[in-house]
């Protein structure tokens, strides 16, 4: 079934086709999961982003960095497509954060790293996460503890998202990568992808908080999630 879906993404992704599923994917998790992190923009204005490459008329002013970032999410996605089915490896995690965060103001900070791990340590929801001169071990034991699961379940890939947040190896942009993976794994794994909504942001940080004692907080949004998308994919006859 999601090799037909990844089958399908990749034709449209080839052709440019406007209309299908992989224009509808790209605008919907691109929105969602810049706006969860503060982004501005709204759906329509993102829609135009990826429709015309031009913000459009705005009675408000907007962020350069939300119109980079939603411009690089977009590439991000094509990027992950290229090699959905490929093993996850450090590498490739980097190439993803490189292409989200490139051309940004955070390029320009001297401490802030580009398409690498942390230099600064960072919380996540008042949490501590792992310190920067770990961060290669917890990545590099995560990998190798994902990749021993010979088949991996909706739940393997749910924990691993969970481990890779609280590792939190970037110094930002942690959740979107996150969340982009999530999508790769679940393409790999033929498994029905999704996307976490905006309307599923609390739900979604309140399953990360407290995976570890009720593990069903982050799996029923991920489930709620996943037959929204289940349904744009029925809309679109992929089955």
């Amino acid at each position: 079934m999601n090799n037909m879906l990844l089958e399908r993404l990749l034709q449209e992704q080839t052709s440019q086709l406007k209309g299908g599923i992989y224009h509808r994917t790209q605008i919907d998790f691109c929105y969602n999961s810049n706006h969860i992190e503060g982004s501005q923009l709204t759906h329509e204005q993102t829609r135009y982003i990826f429709e015309t490459n031009t913000i459009g008329i705005t009675e408000q002013a907007v962020k350069i960095d939300d119109i980079l970032e939603a411009i690089n999410h977009f590439k991000a996605f094509d990027a992950m497509l290229e090699c959905a089915t490929e093993p996850l490896t450090q590498e490739m995690i980097k190439t993803f954060h490189g292409i989200l965060k490139a051309d940004t103001s955070d390029s320009n900070k001297d401490w802030f790293a580009i398409g690498d791990y942390k230099k600064l340590p960072n919380e996540v929801g008042g949490n501590a996460t792992t310190l920067p001169e770990n961060v290669e071990q917890e990545m590099t034991a995560l990998l190798v503890d994902y990749h021993q699961k010979q088949t991996k379940t909706f739940r393997d890939l749910v924990d691993f998202h969970w481990r890779f947040e609280t590792i939190h190896p970037f110094q930002d942009g942690n959740g979107r990568i996150g969340r982009l993976l999530l999508f790769k794994e679940c393409l790999a794994n033929n498994i029905v992808p999704f996307i976490i909504t905006e309307q599923l942001r609390w739900f979604y940080y309140r399953g990360l908080q407290n995976w570890q004692q009720t593990e069903g907080f982050l799996l029923d949004t991920c489930l709620t999630a996943q037959d929204e998308y289940k349904a744009v994919m029925a809309y679109f006859r992929i089955c």
